[in-house]
């Protein structure tokens, strides 16, 4: 059978989409004065002169084979290979001396960059030298795949530099402190149908990554879901009533992680001990992107897994299953599923008003209830973008699953029992990934990336 065939305007559109990418991720780059290259803002992720080196070795390494290239550098091809992986093995322990300088590393990214393009414009303008380069070049595969991989990390640079100290970035205007209340949280009722998980292959809508294929329905009854993601001002009182002071609140791996990491709050607080406040909860500040503000009650609190599941108990409900969250955000009381929570119209497409605080628009969250536009038939809002929502679904394959050979690690080496999936995506998600099939997963003990939540009752 012949290998299907991208139009050539299509592969136009992905290479301007490639050169999109490079850009959005050498913006945040530009965030760093030279010495901020070696910091390590997370422990348990490499420095940050990896990851500018990771994004071209990994186009590199995707595509030199379709195109028939030689290699450039094989020892940075190998060296910005992998990132890590943070359940097990211990942190890291190298020191900045073990790393090329930056003027290295930027020269590997040119040659990476130049040789690229130059041979994706030759390719994709010749039918015949594209169909040589196998299958999923042909079909725009790899294409997406670099896109996508580039637009991941472009996020993760952000909560990475999020962790920096303010001194270690290029002066930026700080976010502005936000004085708006939070929202009174309400329960919404959704009745009993199906959820439906991933897709079909070859269903026509585009890219998809190997664990959205493989089609599951679910019975899901009926049960109740808060209207909005849990706020700062909601999560206030579990810290008030002695939440991270109670072990019956917390797994017992959890409670050992948390004492273990002396957590007393979520991450992205600062407690104000000496503040002369005499409200309470005036003694906390927020690490915004680029300063510290009041604690903004009304935007969502982001926390680990172990702390989510804590809040839960404590509250006596639970977190929603991958499928509940499904029914909630894509279902309707007809049946029919809908393609985003607020209809069909895709995230880009012209609308009186935001569905979401996603696509690079803000450095930082939004109050939960900004966003009515993009509420689901049952009115539950803020389900795209603004933080990713955890749910009690472990990581794993959807029927049918099939790895890409040229990625098998992407996702079957995350089905291990340890990883939950999230859905809906943040403030700095690119919009093509808030499609419904799209899954995210981490494990629970980690509290940097933009992740909330929101409880259910059944």
């Amino acid at each position: 059978m012949a290998t299907p065939q991208v139009a050539p305007q299509r592969h136009e559109t992905l290479l301007s989409r490639i050169r999109e990418a490079r850009a959005r991720t050498d913006a945040l780059f530009e965030l760093l004065p030279p010495n901020s290259f070696y910091e390590r803002p997370i422990p348990e992720r490499h420095r940050l002169i990896f990851y500018l080196g990771h994004l071209e070795a990994f186009d590199w390494n995707l595509l030199a084979g379709a195109l028939g290239l030689e290699t450039l550098d094989a020892q940075f091809d190998k060296l910005f290979a992998f990132g890590i992986d943070p359940v097990g093995g211990g942190l890291p322990t190298d020191v900045p001396g073990d790393w090329p300088n930056i003027a290295l590393v930027e020269k590997y990214n040119r040659r990476v960059r130049e040789r690229l393009d130059e041979c994706l414009a030759g390719r994709l303008s010749d039918p015949v030298a594209l169909q040589s380069g196998g299958a999923e070049l042909a079909d725009g595969t790899l294409l997406h795949t670099a896109i996508e991989h580039r637009l991941m990390h472009a996020e993760t640079l952000a909560y990475l530099l999020h962790n920096l100290t303010v001194e270690r970035l290029i002066p930026h205007p700080a976010t502005a402190a936000d004085p708006r209340p939070a929202p009174r949280q309400q329960q919404a009722t959704i009745p009993a149908g199906i959820a439906t998980l991933g897709r079909s292959r070859g269903d026509g809508q585009g890219f998809g990554w190997d664990n959205e294929f493989g089609v599951q329905e679910a019975k899901v009854p009926s049960f109740s879901i808060d209207v909005f993601p849990v706020t700062n001002h909601e999560y206030l009182k579990f810290i008030h009533e002695g939440g991270y002071e109670t072990p019956g609140y917390w797994r017992p791996e959890d409670w050992e992680w948390k004492q273990r990491q002396r957590m007393e709050h979520p991450h992205l607080w600062m407690s104000r001990s000496s503040s002369r406040a005499t409200d309470p909860d005036a003694q906390w500040g927020y690490r915004a992107m680029f300063g510290t503000i009041a604690l903004p009650m009304s935007w969502p609190v982001y926390v680990s897994h172990a702390e989510a599941s804590a809040f839960a108990r404590w509250a006596r409900k639970k977190l929603p299953s991958e499928e509940q969250w499904h029914r909630a955000a894509y279902g309707t009381s007809e049946g029919k599923e809908r393609a985003y929570p607020w209809g069909d119209a895709l995230p880009d497409s012209p609308s009186d008003a935001p569905r979401g605080n996603f696509h690079h628009r803000r450095w930082d969250a939004a109050p939960v209830d900004a966003h009515p536009a993009g509420a689901s038939a049952f009115g539950v809002q803020d389900l795209v973008g603004n933080g990713w929502e955890w749910t009690s679904t472990t990581f794993g394959p959807l029927p049918g699953f099939k790895a890409y050979a040229f990625y098998p690690g992407y996702s079957a080496n995350f089905f291990d029992g340890k990883h939950f999936v999230m859905k809906g995506g943040s403030h700095r998600t690119d919009a093509c990934m808030v499609r419904r099939s799209f899954r995210n997963w981490f494990q629970p003990h980690y509290p940097y990336v933009y992740a909330t939540f929101r409880c259910v009752e059944e």
